[in-house]
């Protein structure tokens, strides 16, 4: 629901500007420390060379839009099987999403835009009807 600059998302309409659905901003921040306290664990145990193998990907030219997303679904699915078993396994997948493009935009900063376009398509594919679930609980 928030863009990466704090802003409401919104849309043209017939010429007017209309955001999107209201949504409790006080559940969005909540759900966003839990999130980020899970990533800081994820953060620590990720290894250089999984995020370097990445990059590689990312670097590559050659490589569809497709082709990146499922590399990327790749190393955060082999990364969430050591998910701990009382973790919630769609919430830490997510947030390994997210922790492996910021490890990746900081080892490649010049990366960045794609490995954010990349992530986004990737958790808009696997995980919109978590995001929409857990924003609405």
């Amino acid at each position: 629901e928030l863009q990466t600059d704090g802003n409401r998302s919104g849309r043209l309409q017939n010429g007017e500007l209309v955001f999107d659905p209201e949504v409790n901003e006080e559940v969005v921040r909540i759900i966003a420390a839990q999130l980020a306290e899970i990533g800081d664990q994820f953060d620590k145990e990720i290894k250089a060379r999984v995020v370097n193998d990445l990059v590689q990907h990312f670097l590559n030219e050659n490589l569809s839009g497709e082709e990146i997303t499922r590399r990327m679904s790749e190393a955060v699915e082999r990364l969430a099987r050591a998910i701990p078993s009382d973790m919630e396994r769609e919430k830490a997948t997510l947030v390994l999403a997210m922790v492996l493009t910021k490890k990746i935009a900081n080892t490649m900063p010049s990366l960045l835009q794609r490995v954010f376009s990349t992530t986004v398509n990737y958790i808009s594919q696997q995980f919109h009807n978590y995001i929409v679930r857990m924003v609405s609980a």
